[in-house]
């Protein structure tokens, strides 16, 4: 049985803070950041976005294609959930009136969770094929402000319909897999921003590729050659460009650079304007590689490699699936990119600050341009809004 992605679509935010004017609040050279780290913008969230709302943004397009109702779970990969006991599924369940007979959980390590959901997904929908799951990865990249980490903060949102007999990739069975007690990122309950040790992080990433390959070639048998496309957990392009060429050093492989940029570049065009979006990032990587690489993929292998800090990590494979095209939604995330606001410094910074949620009563000025926001928070609870259905 054929099991794997059958339609797939994301979102971001209405807004972006171009690396340009970040440098030149700071002082600094843009090169750091466009050739340093391989980043254009960030996309910035409004104090009245979270991951629930765009999750919903994410996954509706989706619905509009397909009976709601035959929803059986949904899997919300995050690590900056809206609540400490209730899941953001639950509350994207309510926004998005999906069937009361399905399963909802959250999800939650570090930037791995996505690639968690679709393994759990894709076994679920092989011991029934009647199953229809989503696997939602979403999230807001937060660090504290004149860090080093300021500069990859992002937001996104990845929605993925897992079923028998996809239509865009068919997840093969056989994984590499890995897990180290490490403190490269973390954030502790009562913070709303990351810590990081950003190089110790990257040697770890390095490392946990090196070790999930290893365990896919002997899990798998697959090998190197036998891969058309890489797409990786990406933080900021640069780290997937280092991530590749140890990969190809590791196995010794002779790529010159057009192959070496054919096999990662189309992967990394949308997350270099995007930016870092944790769990989504990988997943955006992907959509990327779909809707800028002209040539048919059919049958090509892509490869997916998911890094949680932490730390565990994931290197997985899929083929893809005929007339895949028929279904991409790349207009729509094209038209999302390009409709963006810029922000001045001044402007991330109100709405960096403004984002509280620890108030108990909190009404939220309209930003997005919807259809889906947080309006409101009433004695705790939040209070979304489907701004369609009010018109």
């Amino acid at each position: 049985m054929k099991v794997g992605i059958d339609l797939i679509h994301f979102a971001t935010a209405d807004f972006y803070l171009g690396l340009d004017t970040f440098a030149a609040e700071k002082g600094t050279e843009l090169d750091k950041y466009t050739i340093g780290i391989g980043q254009e913008k960030m996309s910035i969230a409004p104090p009245d976005e979270d991951v629930v709302s765009l999750a919903a943004k994410a996954t509706a397009p989706i619905l509009e294609q397909i009976d709601r109702n035959q929803i059986s779970a949904v899997m919300f990969a995050t690590e900056t959930g809206v609540d400490q006991s209730k899941s953001a599924g639950v509350f994207l369940h309510g926004l998005l009136k999906l069937s009361k007979h399905c399963r909802v959980i959250e999800l939650k390590h570090a930037c791995y969770s996505g690639a968690a959901g679709i393994q759990m997904a894709t076994a679920m929908v092989k011991a029934n094929p009647k199953e229809k799951i989503l696997v939602i990865a979403a999230d807001i990249a937060k660090y504290d402000v004149d860090t080093s980490g300021e500069a990859t903060q992002g937001c996104g949102a990845v929605a993925m319909l897992i079923t028998e007999n996809p239509r865009v990739i068919e997840i093969e069975p056989g994984s590499g897999y890995f897990t180290d007690d490490v403190m490269d990122f973390w954030r502790p309950n009562h913070r709303t921003t990351a810590l990081v040790d950003g190089k110790y992080s990257a040697k770890v990433y390095l490392n946990s590729l090196k070790q999930t390959w290893d365990h896919f070639t002997e899990q798998t048998g697959r090998t190197f050659d036998g891969i058309d496309y890489f797409c990786y957990h990406i933080p900021f392009t640069k780290m997937a460009e280092k991530a590749h060429k140890t990969l190809v050093k590791k196995v010794g492989a002779k790529l010159d650079k057009a192959k070496f940029d054919t096999q990662t570049l189309p992967g990394q065009i949308y997350n270099r304007i995007v930016g870092n979006s944790y769990s989504a990032s990988l997943f955006i990587s992907f959509i990327s590689l779909l809707d800028n690489v002209k040539d048919d993929l059919q049958g090509k292998r892509v490869s997916f490699f998911s890094y949680g800090s932490g730390c565990v990590a994931e290197f997985f494979t899929g083929i893809m699936q005929a007339n895949y095209q028929s279904v991409l939604m790349a207009e729509s995330h094209q038209h999302q990119i390009a409709k963006r606001q810029a922000l001045s410094y001044q402007q991330y910074l109100d709405f960096y600050h403004n984002t509280d949620d620890e108030q108990e009563n909190t009404v939220y000025a309209n930003h997005n341009s919807g259809p889906f926001r947080l309006a409101a928070i009433e004695g705790y609870k939040r209070i979304y809004e489907n701004t369609d259905e009010m018109e």
